[in-house]
């Protein structure tokens, strides 16, 4: 039998039924999110300094170096990758080198200074006492200090122009880490460390610490580490003497990357490259 003539226009029998048997609804593509378009920025400015040169005077490297560096890149003006070795910027410019913020305006100093006993932090004082303003006072630049630290707390002082920089060291949001070491009455109890860690009141709120360690113990004394991001008035003084062991001398050694090291009390030392980056980093910038 010929089988009836097929209908103009009409396609294959759709299967009758439920409409969910035995079939798959099928879904519609997705269509790809919309990625955003980043234009570009020119970074080069003419009037600048040859990115490499700006390099190399920052410490980087050599030229040649730097110059491998770019063309690799590897370095980053205000936000773009800068390829080309003609580039010309300003020393002002924002300039990281494998994310690494690089120190490249010569009029910014960094200094790392080992304040002495009995000196003020202030850089002038209307008493006469001496102060920090006293040990850099035939520099040039207008300095000022990061943070204090009392009369009778020797150490670790950092000193800049960069006042953004030093804003955002001193800011609480950054929670940049303090080292000090106290001498303390002894001995120190084993679960002591685990207190301080817990938190202990005073009486501006709770205080902790990002660690605390017995350095050493001496006859009726004992040399404790103290790290932790407070920046609260007198903070180890008053932190120790609520656990029982009020401080008897006190150094900071250290304020985020950067460490007292031998620098001689009095004296002061121009920050490396590599602890400048690492201050920037400790302050996201």
């Amino acid at each position: 039998m010929t089988p009836p003539p097929a209908r103009r226009g009409a396609g294959p029998r759709r299967r009758t039924g439920p409409a969910n048997a035995g079939s798959t609804r099928r879904s519609q593509p997705t269509r790809p999110p919309v990625e955003p378009v980043t234009v570009p920025v020119d970074v080069h400015d003419p009037d600048g300094i040859r990115l490499q040169k700006l390099l190399a005077a920052a410490g980087v490297g050599s030229r040649r170096k730097c110059e491998d560096l770019i063309t690799a890149g590897r370095v980053e003006v205000d936000g773009q990758i800068v390829t080309e070795l003609g580039v010309r910027v300003q020393p002002t410019a924002v300039v990281l080198v494998d994310g690494e913020r690089v120190k490249t305006d010569p009029g910014k100093v960094y200094l790392a200074f080992n304040k002495p006993l009995g000196v003020v932090t202030t850089m002038s004082d209307e008493l006469g006492r001496v102060n920090v303003g006293d040990y850099v006072a035939k520099r040039p630049e207008r300095l000022f200090h990061v943070g204090r630290l009392d009369a009778d707390t020797e150490g670790l002082l950092l000193l800049t122009n960069d006042g953004e920089l030093a804003h955002r060291l001193q800011h609480p949001a950054y929670g940049v880490l303090k080292t000090y070491v106290a001498q303390v009455p002894g001995p120190v109890p084993r679960e002591l460390g685990r207190r301080l860690r817990a938190g202990v009141e005073l009486e501006d709120g709770v205080v902790t610490v990002e660690s605390f360690r017995l350095v050493d113990s001496l006859p009726g004394k004992a040399i404790v580490e103290v790290v932790l991001h407070e920046g609260r008035k007198h903070i180890v003084r008053r932190l120790l003497e609520a656990v029982g062991h009020p401080v008897l001398a006190l150094a900071r050694t250290q304020v985020g990357p950067v460490r007292l090291g031998d620098t001689k009390p009095g004296k002061f030392r121009a920050l490396s490259a590599k602890e400048i980056a690492g201050l920037y980093r400790a302050a996201g910038l």
